[in-house]
């Protein structure tokens, strides 16, 4: 199991196509993410939301990225994905005034929105990646806030053809049209991962993306994440990278911001959580499936990363209500 693979198996996430927009000028459309309302400041576990890919089939518009100091000129062949909770806007002209991508979505005749003004047309594919477990890290943790590719970069890549197949299938609309769209925004944005590590830029050069693609770094991870019941130390997560001690536990650390025990720990957590809500198995059973050998370890590690016991939490996300005080479900 490859670190990709298992985060999209484990995190439970859909990669959805959700409408295309004929957009004639003027025009523009935002997304405003409302700031989450949280009790407590450790919650049971982060809520990942979605996140947003666009790609523009022909035209040329502007993109305008919250907490971004100035907007990104896009033409045919660019696409942008946005990890969740950065609000956007995007539009024909970099001070038209945008209305809601919700309401325009509402709007929808067989995926498809016409909207604009009538002037020059720009066609966009709008999807999502929707995150269906709670996350022991935040999702910006595993992506970047943005991840723009430009039409020479999904050329390069072999992104451009998944891209062309995307805008058929949406453009056909016969049976058969909204599973082959929903599959190939999943193929999508998994060359979206690749080409942004095939990026000669200092912002991709450390993070979960670049340690996994990193060819010492990776292999350990692939280990990890292959066989997280394993009693993995530095020195084997060490061996399995073909380094040093002290040298991968440097890179490590340096690529990814924590230890390597840090991270086995959290992912460790990562699939517990998957396991507690999706059947009955009993903790003890889940304990020694992610590499605990006692309920005690098992419920002292959960708690101290998660916040709460392995029983409070599938109590709480079973009946989805704050069985215990005032922390969030999920």
């Amino acid at each position: 199991m490859d670190p990709i693979s298992d985060i999209f198996r484990t995190l439970q996430i859909d990669a959805l196509v959700q409408s295309k927009l004929e957009a004639t000028a003027p025009w523009a459309v935002s997304l405003a993410v409302q700031p989450r309302q949280v009790a407590s400041d450790r919650p049971l576990a982060h809520r990942p939301g979605v996140a947003y890919f666009c790609m523009i089939s022909r035209g040329h518009c502007w993109l305008k990225v919250d907490g971004e100091s100035e907007p990104f000129p896009l033409t045919g062949g660019d696409c942008f994905l946005l990890a969740p909770q950065i609000s956007f806007s995007i539009s024909d002209q970099i001070h038209t005034t945008p209305i809601s991508f919700c309401a325009l979505r509402a709007k929808a005749i067989q995926n498809v929105v016409h909207y604009g003004g009538g002037a020059a047309p720009t066609t966009l594919v709008w999807g999502l990646l929707q995150f269906n477990q709670g996350s022991v890290r935040p999702i910006t943790a595993l992506l970047p806030r943005l991840i723009l590719l430009r039409a020479e970069q999904t050329q390069a890549t072999g992104l451009h053809a998944t891209l062309q197949m995307l805008a058929s299938e949406m453009a056909l609309q016969v049976p058969g049209s909204d599973v082959a769209a929903n599959r190939l925004a999943e193929v999508l944005f998994v060359q979206t991962l690749r080409a942004y590590i095939a990026l000669d830029s200092e912002q991709r050069k450390s993070g979960w993306l670049s340690a996994i693609f990193d060819p010492q770094i990776g292999g350990a991870m692939k280990a990890i994440h292959a066989n997280i019941r394993a009693p993995w130390t530095v020195e084997s997560i060490a061996e399995a990278a073909g380094m040093s001690r002290s040298s991968f536990a440097a890179r490590f650390k340096q690529l990814l911001g924590e230890t390597p025990m840090q991270y086995v720990t959290g992912w460790r957590m990562q699939k517990s959580l998957e396991l507690l809500v999706r059947g009955d198995a009993k903790l003890a059973e889940i304990g020694l499936q992610v590499g605990y050998e006692t309920d005690a370890a098992f419920n002292k590690a959960f708690k101290r990363v998660i916040g709460a016991t392995p029983g409070q939490y599938r109590n709480a996300y079973l009946d989805q209500r704050n069985p215990v005080g005032s922390l969030s479900v999920i």
